[in-house]
């Protein structure tokens, strides 16, 4: 690939992510939340409780962005913290029953949306696609 092919390459990428994330952020605002929080729901969601210092690892954010994501979802009464009874360093994060009937009402229409936003490709491409972004991103992790 010459290097213009590969700047290219790279600007079809960020648009097309800029554009997804903006209708995912869209989709979010119906709900009175943000894409992070929305995260946070779904990794609870689907992982159960969590420390609370390990989310930001597994969502991308800093321990400091997690702290008052995690603060503003209690304030919702989606999350509550929960000390580790082994150790007490460790604060967890769990969902509460409002806040596991909330991600569960909406979680099928943001797994629709995103769905429909990669509609266009078959089953076959959407490996491809996979297969090739985890290739450029270890190969960007390793320089």
């Amino acid at each position: 690939m010459s290097d213009n092919e590969s700047l290219k390459a790279l600007t079809v990428l960020l648009r097309a992510s800029q554009t997804i994330e903006a209708q995912l952020r869209k989709d979010m605002q119906q709900f009175h939340i943000n894409l992070t929080e929305f995260a946070v729901l779904e990794l609870l969601y689907h992982k159960g409780n969590q420390p609370i210092q390990r989310i930001g690892e597994q969502i991308l954010i800093t321990s400091g962005s997690i702290t008052y994501v995690v603060d503003k979802l209690e304030q919702k009464g989606y999350v509550c913290r929960d000390a580790s009874p082994t150790d007490r360093r460790v604060t967890f994060a769990k969902l509460t029953k409002e806040g596991h009937a909330f991600i569960e009402e909406i979680f099928p229409i943001h797994q629709k949306l995103v769905e429909e936003i990669f509609s266009p490709i078959n089953l076959q491409e959407k490996q491809q696609v996979i297969e090739l972004l985890k290739k450029v991103g270890y190969h960007a992790k390793s320089l």
